[in-house]
């Protein structure tokens, strides 16, 4: 048994102090608020939080960090400088920028990611001859990196949607595409999960599956927990889905059954009241990715008015331009603020929940995003005497600090970050290797 003293720590309950958090085989087995450390206690100052869930990540975008963002354009503008990144990836050279990426991740204070992978074949749209090639790529990433691993191996069939209908697949998405439902989740089935490891299921979105196909994506996919879908990020997709099907993508999803309480909704940006109320009632966690939308402006989402409805909200870095779950989470509030010119929309508590529990259910983790016994123990400490924190009550952490100010990360009970720095070494030197390696 591993014992962990806490400074303070993040409960269920609100912020406590000096907590002992008992741990054995990776899960919490005992809390215990206002104790002193005891000898082989391992020492966890400032505020220890349950793990952050990143709900949402596609980790070969972070090779377009800092080279995408100037200048005019949108998010098909953008679009088009991914797929051409896209082109470049082997199973060789995926391995080691997603093993980089997710260790920014954990040093960030993420200790759970949800990959939404699509970059299934080899570019000219032939399998490997490992079907999963890419697949068994990002899970040893995850395994290396230290973080928990949900992969949402993503079903991409059509091109994209017009009012005339689905377009064929161009030359990039070639490599996205199964031939089928079947043959994708033929696909799927041939991988497993383990302690660290959930395998989910995606739909791209309403634009790269055409509706003769989601139904049977829902019996695909019933048992399988959990499935997520690019929902309403773009206008056009909107207008597109209308002008074709004469309904909303949120309206489509639920015709054909995959709005259920397992799915989760990323983005949701531009939703009407309707869509909103339909989400509420089934339960469909909305993953909101404030940093990645505010880069491509893609807008702002309605997350009080989808909280409010009945939806969980969980965070996601997306395309990484970003990578710090306190501003994904901070993003949640303010882009509220800005949107209705009032403070407070959240709680701290609500917030709490978006950054930990939700995600993490979200995910496919239910016993994942607390610090209460039966709980995976995963947990990250973040320090309250930096340039940020400095006079910070532990009860409002969450509005200050950054992913700098984590100084330690523990993933099912071991300690992958400790004293800011990953067990792999410098993971600035492991981005910018596996960068290079991947930039024209």
């Amino acid at each position: 048994m591993t014992t962990f003293w806490c400074e303070h720590a993040v409960l269920p309950s609100g912020p406590r102090h000096a907590v002992r958090v008992l741990v054995e085989r990776g899960r919490i087995v005992e809390v215990l608020p206002g104790e002193v450390a005891q000898p082989g206690d391992v020492v966890l100052l400032g505020v220890v939080h349950p793990g952050f869930a990143n709900a949402h990540s596609h980790a070969f975008h972070r090779a377009l960090r800092g080279r995408t963002h100037g200048g005019r354009g949108d998010f098909w503008s953008w679009r088009r400088e991914m797929y051409a990144l896209a082109c470049r990836l082997d199973p060789d050279s995926y391995l080691e920028l997603a093993r980089a990426v997710f260790a920014e991740m954990v040093l960030a204070g993420y200790t759970v990611v949800g990959e939404f992978h699509y970059l299934h074949h080899a570019p000219d749209g032939g399998p490997y001859d490992e079907p999963n090639a890419m697949g068994l790529a990002l899970t040893r990433a995850a395994h290396e990196a230290g973080i928990r691993l949900t992969l949402l191996d993503t079903l991409y069939l059509s091109g994209g949607l017009t009012e005339s209908g689905y377009l064929p697949l161009d030359e990039v998405q070639r490599r996205f595409a199964d031939a089928s439902v079947e043959a994708w989740a033929a696909r799927v089935d041939d991988l497993a999960g383990d302690e660290r490891l959930r395998v989910g299921a995606a739909v791209h979105s309403v634009r790269a599956v055409p509706r003769a196909d989601l139904a049977a994506v829902a019996g695909a996919t019933d048992g399988r927990s959990p499935l997520h879908v690019h929902l309403s990020e773009q206008p056009a997709e909107n207008l597109a889905c209308e002008a074709h099907h004469g309904c909303s993508p949120t309206a489509l999803l639920e015709s054909e059954g995959l709005l259920r309480p397992t799915t989760t909704a990323v983005h949701a940006t531009h939703l009407t009241d309707d869509d909103i109320r339909t989400l509420g009632v089934a339960g469909v966690t909305a993953a909101f990715c404030p940093t990645t939308e505010r880069d491509l402006a893609d807008g702002i989402g309605p997350a009080r008015a989808l909280a409010d409805a009945g939806a969980p909200l969980a965070i996601g870095s997306d395309q990484h331009a970003v990578i710090d779950p306190f501003e994904e989470v901070r993003g949640l509030e303010m882009n509220e603020r800005l949107a209705h010119l009032e403070r407070g929309r959240f709680t701290a508590s609500e917030l709490v929940a978006a950054a930990t529990v939700n995600g993490y259910r979200s995910l496919g983790w239910p016993d994942g995003g607390r610090l209460a016994p039966g709980h995976v123990a995963d947990l990250v400490s973040v320090r309250l005497d930096s340039p940020r924190t400095a006079g910070t009550a532990p009860d409002r952490m969450l509005y200050s600090a950054t992913g700098a100010d984590v100084t330690d990360v523990v993933v099912a009970g071991e300690r992958v970050v400790e004293g800011g720095r990953h067990r792999l070494g410098d993971v600035g030197d492991l981005l910018a290797r596996a960068i290079t390696a991947v930039r024209p």
